[in-house]
């Protein structure tokens, strides 16, 4: 338990709008701002941050909390390792909250990084071992590597036999089930066992330095041949790139997207150090958004197989809704950057640079390789395809620009073309707004609400508790009046979410006061998102006055004793009491 002066001083230190700040793009409307949303893929800034309440909201993806919430959702930390971090960026001193570094839930943050720099210290000794060694350093030579290079990209090697990683942990001080947690082994019939070995281990290093992660490449023709961290406390692979502590320092002004470690690092050899890859599987919009950090152009230089080019097209849809300007580049005579560069060089590879194709040339290839185009039947398809790609571009100058090519390209009257593609926009906004109506149905009835599904059954009484939680939230002197003043109870809340955040507040309030950064030690990031959006609703209201409050309350209590006495019934109690009286 972290005392409430310990995070009102570190929220009051680390001012919301300063630290969003440092991670995106903030503009002033009013006495909030606004910006894109980090945690999912928009064009129009549905992020708003309230200095006023130290809070965030997406009104996009729902998405909301305080600072502390903010730094555990981008970073990707635990409750404690979010205070840790706010309290080093503010300058202050923190006493042991983590009991020997061990969380209740599991394995900590820390503990999983002080255990991976151990580990890639080992990786890089087995690697140098005269004994062991020789297998990953004959690997790493053959595929044109030197020390200095080795060193750089910190690259070691887990022995098949001869140097056990579970030993040297527990050596350490490591227990076997951490170690397990961490990735480092595995656990049989027969107890615990290491799990790389006989690899080729690529360490993966966070922007700040800290060993995250590893891949290891197996040597010979085992499977899988790629081996890599899951998930853990210190990682998370949908939000991480291999190499981008050293590609955020770049000068190029744009990024090259790969598919594997090694073409990373032969990329980084030739001189093209903005080369990053995805950690063995595709790109997410995490990865996407992360890009989007540090530049707005992206060339990706995927493998020219068919499974490489789907992968590149996937790849161009996520970063362009990310904002980022993406192109492709294309490859022939060799199957993956690494192999073209040691077949032609640098300078080869930097002409495909330049020569690199924007998503309708990428896709203009794409769709005309599949069909004879001097067969009638085939080109009208094609062209069909083409079409319904151009039909889902917002811009209409980028749509325009996009028909006359096809026009030209197909020898096809341009009007007829953009006919066919007005024709498809408009079955696809039709489809649209049949989804969107949908999901307004099902948002407005709280129907499908995986965070309070209580909601559905008291919509009424749901939506006053609500208002009545926003303004606790918002102005400390109502919970000193529902509290101390005893104007509200726990069975006045109609949701077991609204009776769970009440009872908290009350026990927090007793026991030296609240704060809403504590709701992180208890609640969930999406149980925290509802709280902001009660916190938000009400910012956008005027009429948050002592008066509104008690209105409220008196409104709550009533809806509660209708509830309590039978007098009131839901919409799906209705139903199942019809149900039941139709099978008598």
């Amino acid at each position: 338990m972290i005392p409430a002066n310990i995070i009102e001083d570190i929220r009051y230190r680390c001012d919301i709008e300063s630290v969003i700040s440092s991670y995106l793009t903030l503009k002033r409307t009013g006495s909030n701002l606004k910006g894109l949303c980090p945690f999912h893929s928009e064009k129009t800034p549905s992020f708003v941050v309230y200095p006023e309440t130290q809070s965030f909201y997406c009104f996009g993806c729902g998405a909301g909390g305080d600072v502390i919430s903010f730094v555990m959702r981008t970073e990707n930390l635990d409750y404690v390792s979010a205070i840790e971090t706010l309290a080093k960026r503010a300058g202050i001193a923190l006493p042991d909250f983590s009991d020997g570094n061990e969380r209740r839930d599991g394995l900590s943050r820390s503990r999983t990084l002080a255990m991976n720099l151990e580990a890639a210290k080992f990786y890089r000794k087995c690697l140098f071992d005269d004994n062991i060694g020789a297998p990953g350093r004959q690997y790493l030579v053959d595929r044109g590597l030197t020390v200095p290079e080795i060193k750089h990209f910190g690259l070691g090697y887990s022995p098949e036999r001869g140097g056990s990683m579970l030993k040297h942990l527990q050596s350490l001080g490591f227990k076997p089930k951490e170690i397990q947690e961490a990735y480092f082994a595995g656990r049989g019939e027969h107890g615990y066992y290491d799990y790389f070995r006989g690899r080729v281990m690529f360490p993966i290093i966070d922007v700040s330095g800290n060993v995250i992660a590893f891949g290891g490449r197996i040597l010979g023709d085992a499977k899988p041949k790629y081996l890599n961290t899951s998930d853990t406390p210190a990682f998370k692979k949908s939000r991480n790139l291999f190499a981008l502590n050293y590609a955020k320092n770049s000068t190029a002004g744009y990024f090259i997207l790969c598919e594997g470690y090694m073409d990373v690092i032969a990329l980084h050899k030739a001189g093209f150090t903005s080369a990053v890859a995805t950690l063995g599987t595709a790109i997410t919009s995490e990865q996407a958004r992360l890009i989007k950090k540090y530049t707005d152009k992206v060339i990706i230089s995927y493998d020219s197989d068919e499974a490489g080019q789907k992968a590149a097209n996937r790849a161009i849809v996520l970063l362009e809704e990310a904002g980022i300007d993406a192109k492709v580049l294309k490859m022939s005579g060799a199957k993956d950057p690494d192999e073209y560069i040691q077949k032609f060089g640098a300078e080869k590879f930097k002409s495909l640079i330049e020569q690199s194709r924007g998503k309708f040339e990428f896709k203009l290839d794409e769709i005309s390789s599949k069909y004879d185009i001097a067969n009638p039947v085939e080109k009208i398809k094609a062209i069909g395809e083409i079409c319904s790609f151009i039909a889902g571009i917002y811009s209409s100058v980028e749509r325009d620009i996009y028909i006359e090519k096809t026009s030209r390209d197909f020898s096809i009257d341009p009007k007829s073309v953009k006919a066919d593609v007005e024709s498809k926009r408009r079955k696809l906004s039709r489809e649209n707004d049949k989804k969107r109506q949908g999901e307004l149905i099902r948002i407005t009835s709280g129907i499908s609400d995986r965070v309070n599904p209580d909601f559905a059954k008291q919509p009424k009484g749901a939506r006053i508790e609500e208002d009545v939680l926003g303004m606790i939230f918002i102005y400390s002197e109502y919970v000193t009046r529902a509290v101390d003043g005893r104007v509200l109870e726990e069975n006045d809340f109609v949701t077991s979410l609204g009776k769970r955040l009440f009872t908290y507040v009350k026990e927090k309030n007793s026991d030296g006061g609240f704060v809403f950064g504590m709701l992180n030690e208890e609640f969930t990031q999406d149980e925290i998102s509802r709280v902001s959006q009660m916190i938000a609703e009400r910012n956008e209201l005027s009429v948050n006055d002592e008066g509104s409050f008690d209105t409220y309350v008196r409104a709550l209590r009533q809806e509660s004793d209708k509830i309590n006495s039978g007098g009131d019934i839901s919409l799906e109690e209705l139903l199942q009491k019809k149900r039941s009286g139709m099978k008598k």
